[in-house]
Order: C-alpha cells, then sequence, then structure tokens
C-alpha cells in the first residue's frame, strides 16, 4: 500500500471523506500560511511537516469531492508534461503566457 493509499484510508477510517471539502479547504490554507512560514525561516523540519501536511489535507479535500488523489497528479502531470516555456524571475511563465 502507498502512502497516498494509507492518507485514503485514514481519512476514510475518521469519515472525513463524508465532510464538507470548504472547511478542509480552510485546512488546507493553514498549511501552507505554515509552509510559507518555514520557506521564510529556513526550518527545513518544519517545510517538510508543512509540505506533508499540506499534501495530506489536499488528499482529504479530492476523497471529499470523489476524486482519487493520484489521478489529480496525473491529470496535471497530462496537462504539463510537454508545456514550453521559460524562467522569468525564477517563475516558469508558459509559452502561451509570453
Amino acid at each position: 500500500m502507498t502512502t497516498v493509499e494509507k492518507i485514503e484510508q485514514w481519512v476514510i477510517d475518521r469519515n472525513l471523506h463524508t465532510q464538507d471539502p470548504k472547511v478542509q479547504m480552510c485546512k488546507t490554507m493553514e498549511e501552507l500560511g505554515e509552509l510559507a512560514k518555514a520557506i521564510n525561516k529556513g526550518d527545513k523540519e518544519k517545510q517538510m511537516d508543512g509540505i506533508g501536511d499540506t499534501v495530506v489535507t489536499l488528499i482529504c479535500i479530492a476523497e471529499q469531492l470523489g476524486l482519487k488523489f493520484n489521478d489529480c497528479l496525473d491529470y496535471a502531470y497530462n496537462e504539463i508534461k510537454e508545456r514550453k516555456g521559460k524562467l522569468i524571475n525564477g517563475t516558469f511563465v508558459k509559452e502561451s503566457d509570453l
């Protein structure tokens, strides 16, 4: 069982998959804020925790919406895998936006 599958089961075991994704989205934003703070402070341990916690909340939202997290990742990857563009000030800008 993959880590994502373990988290999906954890969500189901706690009946979180039946809850309002709007509430979980607030938790995601909270975790993103903690991640931003960890990045700004250069705290690697808290960065790992922030990334992990954020992904857990996103897996929970996917379950609440009746989606599978890995399907969402595959969808996103298929959209970007052939994307062309360039780095501008450290940010990738897709070709269609140049």
